[in-house]
């Protein structure tokens, strides 16, 4: 008779399956992080110069303070400081703002931008009939208001100082007024202070306010001629030292200004009364 075979009896303890590891997301998480920096470089390098400061700047100071690089305001990504280098940009960026207005083209002739020692000389010169203040008055007509409404809304947005000037031609006043042309050009630049602040300047980014009378004429061998009368904006150059930091907005421009008087050739606009 055959031996009986034992029987075995195995029984297996319960439990979850072996682990399987997550290698595999730490290697596509590396490739998505690597995908998004390579978009990034090429948006970077599709952008203007202006946006690649900006972004670089915010990486190397990301509390927004630095004056080196990109904003030199705390906060202001989409202000950028506006030097020698890139102040024909703003020439174009207001240029095609003002297009914008309704009656641009009737304006067009009346409107100036020029570049210079000091910077951006924006300068609104009157017509016979007036076309931004009535002969000897300083109540800005609608057509003026509006344009330096548009104005004061594209330069508010921007660090860089602003100073205005009144000028107007060598029309006289009668011998016994207390009142002339240096009055006249000073209250006219007042005036439109007055109007771009209340639309988007800032209190402090006006330095200076200055009537020329008649000492700085837009046509000297034509000194009664309405192109004589004008208001001149000039956006001031912040200039930036060899070691980087900023100088004061238009110090040194202001400083060429009193020695060296700009020549109508330089685009000086000049207020008609």
């Amino acid at each position: 008779m055959e031996k009986t075979r034992p029987i075995i009896i195995v029984k297996k303890k319960g439990g979850h399956g072996g682990h399987h590891g997550g290698a595999w997301k730490v290697a596509y998480a590396d490739f998505v992080t690597a995908m998004m920096a390579l978009f990034i470089v090429l948006w970077l390098m599709n952008s203007s110069k202006q946006v690649q400061e900006a972004v670089g700047g915010y990486f190397k100071d990301p509390t927004g303070s630095s004056k080196k690089v990109g904003s030199n305001m705390q906060g202001g990504g989409e202000n950028f400081v506006l030097t020698r280098d890139n102040m024909p940009k703003l020439k174009e960026q207001l240029q095609t703002a003002m297009k914008q207005m309704v009656d641009f083209e009737k304006l067009r002739s009346h409107i100036e931008m020029t570049v210079t020692a000091d910077g951006l000389r924006i300068e609104l010169s009157e017509s016979a009939s007036g076309t931004f203040f009535d002969s000897g008055s300083v109540k800005l007509k609608p057509d003026g208001a509006e344009l330096l409404i548009t104005l004061a809304q594209e330069l508010g947005q921007l660090p860089n100082k602003l100073s205005i000037e009144g000028h107007t031609d060598s029309k006289p006043y009668a011998p016994s007024a207390t009142y002339g042309n240096w009055e006249l050009s000073a209250d006219r630049g007042n005036a439109a202070r007055r109007v771009m602040q209340a639309n988007g300047i800032r209190v402090d980014q006006v330095t200076q306010v200055r009537g020329f009378a008649d000492q700085r004429l837009r046509k000297p061998e034509s000194p009664l001629d309405p192109a004589n009368r004008r208001i001149s904006v000039i956006v001031q150059y912040i200039v930036k030292n060899i070691d980087g930091d900023d100088e004061k907005p238009g110090q040194s421009g202001e400083q060429k200004s009193e020695e060296n008087k700009p020549s109508p050739a330089q685009g000086e606009t000049d207020l008609k009364k």
